[in-house]
């Protein structure tokens, strides 16, 4: 058994599924708060699936935490849990101290009390796997080398500068108590139920319901775009071979302006959904103010998980954002379920 947190969300839900698609996998204790972002409409598909174990809680709830330790007895955490966009950080930055920070050392603590308690092998076999992003080490020119793990934290924004934070605790709790951690910083995910304030599924739903495509400044914020099913195996990887208290970021060698993911996103729906006026969705581009602190480029240097571990994204941009939209298009009733709630709310407080 092994402990998800924020298995509701984007990235954890697609792990989740990910991992229980194997028909021999042990089984995974879900906890998540369902903010707005948490959906199980994405893991309606194991609602008979007795390896999944759904808790309705929050990583900030020590009793809670400590409870599910005891009763699962779990021999890995893989904590996806946190509030991670940047617009809604700057708009309220709260939350996020909250849940990035308050949530992963009460999660950490918990965790180490656990560690504490287990029996020799027990405690060898023991992992806590920190999900993090490649928005810490700041942004990059646009002739800088990528970023690879030595690179110097950075943060520009409450939402990277809180992800930070939880960073350094996880690491100093190694470093202090040798407790077995591995992280991983990931580039921009992308990929099937996505919520959609993120750049992609924005983009395809606002496509496809006849509103503007907005893009911030001029458009050239570059960004290495990951598969989330290629980042979902790198967990799975790192988990499973990753060196106790190394770093590992994941990403998926492709670079792109926002412009120029936007632009082809409007090729693909041009090709499989064409607009009834048989016009381009790229009319409805629209350039809108730039956003404070907006970093300029990330770009990931993933050698190191593929020198020491073997692993490599299986997916080129092109193929897997034909896979997204595709996704998208087939999957109205997960669509409208969010397009009805809090999607269409926020929707709405930006663009109408």
């Amino acid at each position: 058994m092994i402990l998800v947190t924020g298995g509701a969300g984007f990235i954890g839900g697609n792990f989740v599924l990910d991992w229980l698609a194997n028909p021999d996998a042990e089984g995974i204790v879900n906890l998540d708060k369902l903010t707005y972002a948490g959906n199980l409409a994405t893991l309606s598909s194991l609602e008979k699936d007795s390896r999944h174990v759904f808790v309705h809680g929050d990583i900030g709830d020590k009793e809670l935490v400590t409870k599910l330790l005891k009763q699962y007895q779990p021999r890995a955490i893989v904590n996806f849990a946190a509030e991670s966009h940047v617009d809604r950080s700057i708009h309220g930055p709260a939350e996020f101290v909250q849940t990035n920070i308050v949530g992963t050392f009460n999660l950490l603590e918990c965790a180490r009390e656990y560690w504490n308690g287990l029996d020799a092998a027990a405690k060898e076999l023991f992992r806590f796997h920190h999900v993090s992003t490649d928005e810490v080490y700041g942004s990059l020119s646009a002739t800088d080398p990528a970023f690879t793990e030595t690179n110097s934290y950075e943060p520009n924004s409450p939402y990277s500068a809180s992800k930070a934070a939880s960073d350094h605790l996880v690491r100093a709790w190694f470093h202090t108590y040798g407790f077995p951690v591995v992280t991983t910083n990931c580039s921009n995910n992308y990929g099937p139920y996505h919520f959609p304030e993120k750049l992609i599924p924005l983009v395809i739903l606002n496509a496809l319901n006849g509103k503007p495509l907005p893009i911030y400044g001029d458009g050239q914020q570059v960004r290495d775009w990951l598969y989330v099913g290629d980042h979902c195996s790198a967990i799975r990887e790192v988990l499973a071979e990753g060196k106790l208290g190394e770093t590992y970021n994941i990403g998926g060698w492709n670079e792109k302006a926002n412009i120029d993911v936007v632009k082809t996103i409007c090729s693909i729906l041009d090709d499989l959904k064409p607009r009834v006026d048989g016009k381009s969705y790229v009319e409805q581009i629209t350039f809108v103010k730039d956003r404070p602190g907006h970093d300029r480029r990330y770009a990931i240097d993933a050698s190191k998980v593929e020198r020491e571990l073997g692993w490599r994204p299986a997916e080129t941009f092109d193929t897997g954002i034909r896979k997204t939209v595709q996704w998208y298009l087939d999957n109205p009733t997960w669509i409208e379920g969010v397009v009805s709630g809090s999607y269409r709310d926020w929707l709405n407080k930006q663009y109408n």
